[in-house]
């Protein structure tokens, strides 16, 4: 559950209610079928021609040694997710299958992937935390070694774990754990038919 609840008019599913990004990651080891589990609820995100452009490299307690690189792609400002069980690099086809066109939408496509796994994870009591503060050359260069092509570009790392505690963190750190949560109005991001209609 997030430190503070997440406001809302509306009755919200519990997954999408209690999702949040935490910071604080427990060290207990996540178990690879909790993990697979998150996967496979990836898999079956929607795609535009079924392309299913996403790839996720693992690393976590059964591959410690991989979870080590995984974390030396990390930035400093981001130091707070080495102590998480499980990190993933995400990466997606840039070209479709079916004739090497660009796929506009494939970045949308892994978005919709990884967005059922978070909520996955939270009906799992896990909590995820998406990352840009990475070595992007380097975890190009990780793509290629795996065995992905120059089509598979580098995406997000994501922190996976079961929450931990705010005390581990330190103080600049906590107070952003604390802060309330908030989001535009539902006004601001979305328009029912034209200029002069009724606000959301």
């Amino acid at each position: 559950m997030p430190p503070h609840p997440t406001p809302s008019e509306f009755e919200l599913v519990p997954e999408i209610q209690n999702r949040w990004s935490p910071r604080a990651f427990s060290s207990r080891p996540v178990p690879r079928d909790l993990t697979r589990r998150l996967l496979e609820a990836a898999r079956w995100a929607p795609s535009s021609f079924n392309e299913q452009p996403w790839r996720f490299l693992v690393g976590d307690s059964e591959s410690p040694a991989f979870r080590e690189t995984l974390r030396d792609l990390l930035m400093d400002g981001n130091a707070w997710a080495r102590r998480a069980p499980v990190l993933m690099l995400s990466a997606w086809r840039s070209r479709l299958t079916k004739n090497d066109k660009a796929n506009r939408v494939a970045l949308r496509d892994l978005g919709a992937a990884e967005e059922n796994l978070f909520l996955q994870a939270v009906s799992q009591g896990l909590v995820a935390h998406q990352m840009g503060g990475f070595s992007v050359p380097a975890a190009e260069a990780l793509l290629r070694e795996q065995g992905l092509g120059p089509e598979f570009e580098v995406g997000v790392m994501t922190a996976i774990g079961f929450p931990g505690d705010l005390d581990d963190l330190d103080g600049s750190l906590r107070e952003r754990e604390l802060k309330p949560r908030k989001r535009k109005p539902l006004s601001e991001i979305a328009l029912f038919g034209g200029a002069g209609d009724d606000e959301v």
